[in-house]
């Protein structure tokens, strides 16, 4: 599936269930705050964006044999002041859970993403989705580096397409 088009972000409706199979990336609140930093500073970013899937997860530590430790979503809403910036630069989806802003909903209209929800609390279970986990970026962060993660069949559902639905009840 990744990187995904403009095209493919669009077709995607609220409610849909996904089952994503190739490369993801993972960022949390600082290197989110770091990445916009980079793109304010006019620097290249450790990853491609155009066409990206972000996953906001923190993982635990690998247990031996594994190569990664429980990987469950993080509150999407502490993104919010990132997402957009990122999105216009051509991030097509996200990974979460929870609400979004209205600036983070009206930015997956205007450019064409999409906001996916995985199943929080089930960190363990998702984590038999990712074959491979290496840090990318900001390992001085620990659990909220910035990897590239493998994923095979990982589950996801739209929260929010490119129309403006969701599968939440607003606010």
């Amino acid at each position: 599936m990744p990187p995904i088009s403009e095209a493919q972000a669009r077709s995607l409706k609220a409610g849909d269930e996904v089952a994503i199979s190739g490369v993801i990336y993972t960022a949390r609140d600082m290197a989110h705050k770091r990445l916009c930093a980079a793109i304010d500073a006019g620097e290249r970013l450790p990853f491609e964006l155009e066409g990206a899937i972000i996953y906001f997860v923190g993982p635990t530590p690998a247990r031996p044999g594994k190569v990664i430790g429980a990987a469950g979503p993080t509150t999407s809403a502490r993104m919010d002041a990132f997402s957009p910036k990122l999105i216009a630069r051509g991030m097509r989806a996200m990974i979460g859970k929870g609400y979004r802003s209205s600036e983070v909903r009206e930015s997956l209209k205007k450019y064409g993403a999409v906001h996916l929800s995985a199943l929080g609390g089930a960190g363990a279970l998702l984590s038999r989705h990712i074959v491979s986990a290496e840090i990318i970026a900001y390992g001085d962060l620990g659990a909220e580096a910035v990897r590239k993660l493998q994923v095979v069949d990982f589950p996801a559902t739209v929260a929010y397409d490119s129309l403006g639905n969701s599968v939440y009840r607003e606010r």
